[in-house]
């Protein structure tokens, strides 16, 4: 058995902090506590003082592009990149190719990941308009959610049939994660702007044309359906004001039926980033105002908005630098998005105790995932040691995605991880990698 000593961090969580040690026995988190004694023989000690431990963070959003796509991602790279980053367990997308619409496409999603993932994994399986029969053989102790594109699909993946849609929020008891916008409101944006510029479209024309009304009617639509039917409903990536106002804050996480998640990108840049940034923080739902991100912040420290996570999405250099109508949405961030929540931390929007709480507890509590997302004796040993004395530039030298950029490049963040533990195993340390053991595969407590 392979025992960690974890002595004088300054431990984050559930709300406290305080200095401490964290004895790991194989896996498992044995015991919490203070100067700590009785400690087995040949147990490896590192000194953290001065650096915060905190739970690994979960990631319940990512797209890391296998099967099918893997010149721009494979769950290998970015997993990897993922643990540099704090991240110890993702939840990820069925748009893959081929999609994970069955069961058997699914489970070859689960296959890849026990071979080559470094960090703890999940995959959601993907809804469209005929596949409700496969849908419902889904196993709720094994998959982490339903996932329906309601607006922005690729492929057969966009669910825009009304009554299909209501036989899946009333035939499902499992949490059913959704992209919200309207896809015709987008289609009639879209086609203006084309018949303006033709494909060279200015950027900062995407969140006009993914715009505030597009995202509000459809997360409206979905909430109301959910209401109807009494299904569990988690809308992701939230990118305007308005939709903040319709979840609730006034009943524990654990009792909501409605709940709502922020990306890292979303609480960062606004409209006036595309002047620099341009198709590299080009993502759907769009960036938008700097009034959208206030009260994104705003809900998201009320806790209207329970969860923060990446939609971590990939594409090569070349993709990217296209025309705007060939440009496609979505860029790299789980090796970063730790980093940009303590830039936060750092500059007082937000404490350190509230990002574990987004980042880590809520999406344990959320998916009700076992025995992860708090540091507890008896719960699985992931945790991450971060040193905010060290500061770190973003370069192309030491991004780790296949896709070899970032959004953030050129960014110093005034924090770094120096340590991080899967399942007990001391997965990154300082640089290098542990590349003999995998992660594990999540399970959920419903």
């Amino acid at each position: 058995m392979n025992n960690v000593l974890i002595k004088n961090a300054t431990i984050v969580n559930e709300g406290k902090i305080a200095v401490g040690d964290v004895l790991l026995k194989g896996n498992i988190i044995a015991t919490v506590g203070s100067s700590l004694t009785n400690i087995p023989e040949n147990t490896e000690v590192i000194d953290a003082t001065g650096k915060y431990l905190l739970p690994g963070v979960i990631d319940d959003q990512v797209h890391f592009r296998e099967p099918g796509l893997t010149h721009k991602a494979t769950i290998e790279t970015e997993s990897r990149a993922a643990v540099a980053g704090g991240i110890t367990s993702f939840i990820e997308m069925p748009n893959t190719v081929p999609q994970a619409t069955t069961q058997e496409l699914l489970q070859e999603k689960f296959d890849i990941a026990s071979k080559t993932s470094y960090a703890n994994y999940s995959f959601m399986f993907g809804g469209t308009n005929d596949n409700l029969e496969e849908l419902l053989k889904t196993d709720q102790k094994k998959v982490a959610a339903i996932k329906l594109f309601l607006g922005s699909s690729t492929g057969n993946m966009l669910v825009d049939n009304e009554e299909v849609l209501e036989k899946i929020f009333s035939s499902t008891n499992m949490l059913i994660a959704v992209h919200c916008e309207d896809e015709t409101t987008i289609k009639k944006n879209l086609q203006e702007a084309i018949n303006t510029y033709g494909d060279d479209i200015p950027i900062k024309l995407h969140p006009k044309i993914r715009s505030e009304d597009a995202c509000y009617l459809s997360s409206s639509k979905a909430i109301a359906l959910a209401k109807k039917t009494g299904a569990h409903l988690h809308v992701f990536h939230l990118s305007t004001a308005k939709e903040t106002d319709l979840f609730q804050n006034d009943i524990p996480l654990e009792e909501k039926k409605i709940t709502a998640e922020v990306c890292v990108h979303h609480l960062t840049f606004t409209d006036k980033d595309y002047d620099e940034k341009g198709t590299f923080i080009k993502w759907n739902p769009a960036v938008k105002s700097q009034k959208d991100k206030d009260g994104l912040w705003k809900a998201l420290l009320d806790d209207r908005i329970d969860v923060i996570a990446t939609d971590h999405a990939p594409h090569t250099l070349e993709e990217k630098q296209q025309v705007y109508t060939k440009a496609p949405s979505g860029g790299p961030l789980v090796q970063h998005a730790l980093q940009v929540m303590l830039e936060a931390v750092k500059g007082g929007k937000i404490s350190i105790e509230k990002v574990v709480e987004k980042m880590c507890h809520n999406p344990a509590r959320l998916f009700q995932i076992e025995k992860r997302g708090f540091i507890r004796e008896g719960y699985f040993a992931d945790m991450v040691l971060v040193d905010t004395t060290k500061s770190e530039l973003v370069s192309k030298d030491n991004v780790l995605y296949k896709c070899g950029w970032s959004p953030f490049e050129g960014t110093t963040f005034h924090s770094k991880v120096t340590h991080t533990f899967v399942n007990g195993n001391l997965m990154y340390c300082e640089g290098k990698f542990n590349d003999e053991i995998k992660g594990m595969q999540l399970t959920f407590n419903r």
